[in-house]
């Protein structure tokens, strides 16, 4: 049996990925078929070590982007698409797979539309409340469609819709707390404050965090991912402004968190500043109280409607980029963690709104079709 699994852009697309190839491993011993090849199709690897470890065969179709603001690549990568299309036909006729699992985002395009001209069997998966533009113009054809988010369901064609949740990898399923103390050099007796800002890292949280540390510090800790290309200015700026501070060991920064660190982290976390995309669903499964602070200007403004949809299920409180301040940040911080009661209630909100067999569903959706594709 052959899938290829397809999507890109952020982790945000790849790590869902991985969790789904992670899945259908399982099931695939489960109901002893065999062999399963796994491809992944997009414009660049990501994580180059996940793929191995999963025994993931990695294909290289460039594409272009459409942008939603104006840009001379606009123009330029309506060609990258149109060669990447040409590519993707010939590849996909090559392999020829059972089933395409779509994650979304501009690099699945070109291979999704291979797809529709060869009539093989499509799955996509949309991990926010509003669909993304490849999803919306896939879910014509697509034979199944996995959704996180109730909302999203009126977007898509009924009766090939379900609600799966966001698919999450195993490493990522449970709490290690035991050692993180000493992992994370971080005192046992002091709340953690875990500080997530996307794949890419945050600009504005970065920038409000840093000017809460000195308050922050007395009472708390933190661990703050701020992105690769923050990292510098982030690590410099906030050696500045603790350098008086008798409490600056209780800061700590990263331009990212491997598995193991992050698994450390959300093991021992108190709280969790994230945005509003498919980390939210790892926050959840973990059933840690969050500060949700959605992106302004994303697609269809999806974070928003991710945001108060979680919200709504009492899993964490959300601050507009707009009302985002300083005073704000902490006032919030220490309203939640002061508060027992606070807490308990978005941890059970949490629990309410995670999903936490949403690989395996999604797994069973793909190989189901795929078995009826062989017939």
């Amino acid at each position: 049996m052959r899938i290829v699994l397809t999507g890109g852009g952020s982790g945000g697309h790849f790590y869902p990925i991985i969790a789904v190839a992670e899945a259908l491993r399982e099931e695939a011993d489960r109901r002893h078929i065999s062999p399963l090849d796994l491809y992944f199709i997009s414009d660049q690897k990501y994580d180059e070590r996940a793929l191995f470890d999963n025994r993931i065969q990695f294909i290289k179709i460039p594409t272009g982007k459409l942008r939603r603001y104006f840009s001379i690549s606009n123009f330029t990568d309506i060609f990258k698409t149109f060669f990447g299309t040409i590519r993707s036909i010939f590849t996909i006729f090559k392999i020829y797979p059972d089933v395409i699992f779509g994650k979304g985002g501009s690099p699945s395009f070109p291979i999704l539309f291979a797809a529709r001209i060869l009539k093989i069997p499509v799955v996509i998966h949309e991990t926010d409340a509003f669909p993304g533009r490849t999803n919306a113009w896939a879910s014509k054809f697509a034979s199944r469609i996995a959704i996180s988010y109730p909302e999203t369901a009126e977007f898509f064609p009924d009766g090939k819709t379900e609600l799966t949740g966001n698919p999450i990898r195993k490493a990522l399923h449970a709490k290690i707390s035991s050692g993180a103390n000493e992992y994370l050099h971080l005192e046992p007796e002091i709340p953690m404050i875990l500080v997530l800002g996307g794949s890419l890292g945050s600009q504005i949280i970065n920038n409000a965090l840093l000017d809460a540390l000195p308050t922050l510090v007395e009472k708390y800790q933190i661990i703050h991912q701020c992105g690769k290309a923050n990292f510098n200015d982030v690590s410099e700026r906030s050696k500045i402004i603790l350098e008086k501070s008798l409490k600056k060991e209780r800061y700590r920064v990263f331009e990212f968190l491997n598995s193991e660190a992050l698994m450390m982290a959300s093991g021992r976390a108190n709280l969790v500043i994230t945005r509003a995309g498919g980390t939210l669903f790892e926050v959840a499964l973990l059933e840690i109280p969050a500060i949700v602070i959605p992106i302004t200007d994303s697609n269809g403004d999806h974070q928003r409607k991710n945001a108060y949809s979680y919200a709504r299920h009492g899993a964490g409180v959300v601050i507009e980029e707009a009302n985002l301040s300083p005073h704000i940040l902490v006032s919030e911080i220490s309203r939640i963690l002061d508060k027992p009661e606070i807490r308990a209630s978005m941890s059970e909100g949490a629990r309410r709104f995670a999903k936490p067999d949403a690989s395996k569903r999604i797994a069973s959706i793909i190989l189901n079709l795929a078995l009826e594709h062989e017939k």
